[in-house]
């Protein structure tokens, strides 16, 4: 048996798909992620030529309007500073907002950006890599 993994996927809702379709396509792109499954009700995003989504963005299956979580996030792997950067560029060209600009942060090598999507979610991009 290979190592475990612990997450299996993430998902966050939204209270407009379409908006949310508008800023998670753009945004997801500058870390190589594409939208995989659309179905009504949610979206499903996870890596080129895969089967799994690791990010569902959705209404919420009770019928409720979505809030997000005070102290959530979900952080995203980005391969380049650069990517970071274009995340958080991205996210807020499409209607996200700013909650830390790309920089060095809790070690050498830590490179993230935090922003909120247009249903308040809290996103990071993260780069570990010295570059």
């Amino acid at each position: 048996m290979g190592a475990a993994t612990m997450m299996l996927y993430n998902t966050l809702g939204t209270n407009d798909l379409a908006r949310a379709t508008r800023f998670y396509d753009p945004t997801l792109a500058t870390l190589g992620v594409v939208r995989l499954k659309q179905s009504p009700g949610e979206i499903g995003y996870g890596q080129p030529g895969s089967a799994d989504c690791q990010l569902w963005i959705a209404n919420p299956f009770d019928n409720k309007p979505a809030s997000f979580g005070n102290g959530a996030m979900c952080a995203l792997v980005a391969a380049t500073r650069a990517a970071v950067d274009a995340f958080h560029a991205a996210g807020l060209a499409n209607g996200g907002t700013d909650e830390g600009k790309p920089g060095l942060r809790y070690a050498p090598t830590f490179y993230s950006c935090y922003l909120r999507d247009p249903d308040g979610n809290k996103l990071s991009a993260v780069c570990v890599a010295a570059e």
